[in-house]
């Protein structure tokens, strides 16, 4: 088996991507502190094709060099927005008809493998803080809540890791 050069990905260019067909997830940034998560976001939520990163609070935005140094060039290509504050995000995506979602370990939260999106919706999907998790202030004013399923004795993934899985878990079943 030999592996693929760049030149044989295909990848759409900045302009191609702006134009195309986009998952219908906005990921909202709760007080994330780390500029490597975040660009790591910003990576992975163009590899999926999100239709925007709102970001929020103490979360950094670019242009930033340790935030460009895992986006890789995805802060251009990815529509994103900065909030003062995460309830005025979610505010705003609720009045543009987007069903709110936090990820997070929570009372009444839904398994992840037991959450089916609606292909005719749209979902902001909020990740937390990496130490608090979401806000308590957000958590207030969602429509539900996801938790990934974890075997092991830590408790918790990296929002990184999250991210990866929840927006793939989506893709998968969304199909665009």
């Amino acid at each position: 088996m030999r592996k693929l050069k760049l030149d044989e990905l295909n990848r759409a260019t900045v302009a191609e991507f702006k134009g195309q067909q986009k998952l219908p997830v906005a990921v909202v940034l709760d007080s994330v502190r780390s500029m490597h998560n975040i660009g790591s976001i910003f990576r992975t939520s163009d590899g999926f094709a999100v239709e925007q990163i709102c970001l929020c609070g103490i979360t950094a935005q670019p242009p930033h060099r340790e935030i460009e140094k895992t986006a890789l060039g995805a802060t251009q290509s990815v529509n994103w927005t900065y909030y003062e504050d995460a309830v005025a995000a979610v505010t705003q995506l609720r009045a543009d008809g987007y069903q709110i979602i936090a990820i997070e370990q929570a009372e009444n939260s839904v398994m992840l493998n037991e959450f089916t999106p609606d292909k005719n919706a749209k979902y902001a999907l909020i990740f937390g803080n990496e130490v608090n998790g979401v806000s308590d202030e957000v958590m207030q004013v969602i429509d539900t809540c996801i938790e990934i399923p974890q075997f092991g004795t830590k408790h918790s993934f990296n929002i990184v890791v999250s991210a990866g899985i929840i927006l793939w878990d989506f893709f998968a079943k969304l199909a665009i």
